[in-house]
């Protein structure tokens, strides 16, 4: 007896006929796209996986509407009732898998780059309804509308896009949510890369590049030359009939910061364009070549550092504001790491190439020591650092940091679970930051700062602490928040960041796109798609809200921008890798075993 079914990918399903013998097996290694199939309850287009049992010549067609699984054999009855879609493939991530897995549903979505990486293939258009695709069993009409909405958002610059507008709220004050911010346009970018329009991408690499070049000075003091700007924004001469670009390099944001993520949020995403499009003259232009040279510079300088990692002021990354992250902030180490490994690849080793490839492959060694050493904390982590002596000295000291026991939170013990673990939010002299950071886990993920087996105890985490992490709208910017005599302190007061509000605990949407690629990378696209389908639930009633408030994420945010262009890129950047996970292989590197020896504490470490 054989099983046929249809597994849809992109416009045209793969078709397969197995023995039933086989099928249990397959079900069991793919119960993603049963899961898929049962999702999908629109009468009025095709069954995305039409069932029908052949035996002695006869065929059973069955509809939509009932189960597909209306065999009567009960072992693969009870095979699906066991089924837990949260747990797939808990212990292999989406690199380490048998790539002959994946291959029945796209045969042509791995091979082997000149380099002997795995290449993850080169994205196609997506399938789901864009404005330049047909109707797939996952359309949803906020995809659509997405679409749309991400369109209205396009500035143009002398006829070129060249990014997309922050938020296109007219119901309040612009203030600078109408200038084109790097860090915002990312998920715009790989939203236009996912659908094979390249041509924005390109127009804004090199925008912001030429704009590196210009001076930049807050009141008396000369920034460094290699810093890119926050934001730009488009100036109209309706006289003179010509348009000019403004940058803002930190001089007007709020505190007056340098953006430190900008730099290494454009070396990201110059590796995702040359991923997407398969083209590196991009990437070989000189003024490419400077212009990552320049940022790398920045950060690889000697200095008085003991650590590899960066020292940064508050308010440098996407937490913008005052929030107790000055020091060395997991979001900007995570990103560090990230776009020191893209650099590597980008970068040509000749002349002052070489030089600084030599520096890169210096600090990535040092610093996922560092990170995975240091940051990591898990359960036996927590309990060692609970019995930590103080003020001891010399090498052979256990507390390095000179940590105070004390000094831990008391909803630390009851967040942590006991399989799980992430990467804290912050390591100095003295000073442990234990909240939660998303971004920061998520990108340590993606660049493999994690190690598998932390991967995996990031993503056993977020199952564990789903409703503290997710709630009822994704995503958990940071948790928890702080309040009271506590947030007094540490935000000034700041009435916008009180708690579970904005950066405090708020639930920011575009934060899906980085859950949904972690799960993806470690084998677990279930928890994207519930994910996912929570922000169906209200985004685009709420028209697609900058962030929303409250310990669950229950209410839209009290100063949050409607239309906030990252929201809706973030939204449609998940979908499209959730229907096409080549895409995948844009913002995700593999992990390099040259950095990866078996990480192991010295003798002292013991307790």
């Amino acid at each position: 007896m054989f099983l046929s079914f249809v597994i849809p990918h992109e416009e045209a399903g793969v078709s397969l006929s197995v023995p039933r013998s086989d099928f249990s097996a397959l079900i069991v290694k793919n119960p993603f796209w049963v899961t898929e199939a049962l999702n999908c309850s629109d009468n009025s287009r095709m069954s995305p996986i039409a069932l029908d049992l052949s035996q002695n010549g006869s065929s059973k067609n069955h509809e939509t509407g009932r189960s597909i699984f209306e065999i009567g054999e009960s072992d693969i009855t009870k095979l699906l009732d066991k089924a837990k879609p949260l747990n797939v493939e808990r212990n292999r991530s989406f690199d380490e898998r048998s790539f002959s897995e994946l291959s029945i549903a796209s045969p042509h979505l791995f091979h082997r780059s000149h380099d002997n990486h795995f290449d993850y293939g080169s994205p196609r258009r997506s399938g789901i309804n864009t404005p330049r695709s047909s109707n797939h069993c996952e359309s949803h009409q906020m995809v659509g509308d997405a679409w749309d909405a991400l369109r209205l958002s396009l500035v143009h610059f002398r006829g070129q896009p060249v990014g997309t507008i922050a938020a296109l709220d007219h119901s309040v004050e612009d203030l600078n949510y109408d200038q084109v911010f790097v860090r915002d346009f990312v998920p715009s970018a790989l939203a236009f890369l996912m659908n094979g329009e390249h041509e924005i991408v390109k127009n804004f690499l090199l925008k912001t590049l030429r704009l590196q070049s210009w001076e930049k000075k807050v009141d008396l003091f000369q920034l460094g030359e290699g810093v890119m700007p926050a934001s730009f924004k488009v100036l109209h001469d309706p006289v003179r009939k010509y348009e000019t670009l403004i940058a803002d390099f930190g001089e007007s944001a709020i505190g007056r910061v340098a953006p430190v993520d900008s730099g290494f949020w454009w070396i990201i995403l110059l590796r995702a364009y040359t991923r997407s499009t398969g083209d590196s003259s991009l990437a070989e232009m000189p003024e490419c070549q400077r212009g990552m040279r320049l940022i790398l510079s920045l950060c690889l300088s000697e200095g008085f550092d003991t650590f590899p990692t960066l020292l940064c002021a508050d308010g440098c990354c996407m937490i913008d504001r005052r929030m107790g992250i000055y020091g060395y902030p997991i979001e900007i180490q995570a990103l560090f790491f990230m776009a020191l490994r893209c650099a590597l690849l980008l970068l040509k080793q000749d002349g002052e190439g070489k030089e600084i490839v030599e520096l890169i492959v210096k600090r990535l060694h040092a610093l996922s020591y560092h990170m995975r050493s240091y940051f990591w904390l898990d359960l036996k982590q927590l309990n060692d650092i609970y019995r930590y002596k103080t003020e001891e000295y010399s090498h052979t000291a256990v507390n390095k940091f000179n940590v105070m026991p004390d000094s831990l939170p008391d909803w630390v013990f009851d967040f942590m679970p006991k399989r799980g673990g992430y990467f804290i939010g912050n390591v100095s002299p003295a000073r442990m930051d234990f909240r939660w950071f998303c971004l920061g886990n998520c990108v340590a993920i993606l660049s493999s700062l994690a190690t598998p087996e932390q991967a995996a105890a990031i993503m056993d985490l977020i199952e564990s602490r789903w409703d503290e992490l997710v709630g009822e709208m994704p995503l958990k910017i940071s948790y928890p928040a702080i309040e009271s005599h506590e947030w007094r302190i540490v935000t000034g007061c700041d009435p916008k960041n009180t708690r579970w509000s904005y950066h405090n605990g708020g639930s920011w949407p575009v934060l899906l796109w980085l859950l949904t690629a972690a799960c993806i990378k470690t084998g677990r696209p279930q928890i994207a798609r519930r994910a996912i389908d929570l922000a169906e639930s209200r985004l685009s009633k709420d028209h697609w809200p900058e962030y929303y408030d409250g310990k669950l994420g229950r209410y839209v945010g009290k100063q949050a921008r409607k239309n906030q262009t990252w929201s809706i890129a973030g939204y449609l950047v998940a979908k499209m890798m959730l229907e096409d996970p080549s895409h995948l292989g844009m913002i995700s590197l593999e992990e390099d075993k040259q950095m990866t020896p078996l990480v192991k504490r010295s003798a002292s470490w013991t307790c």
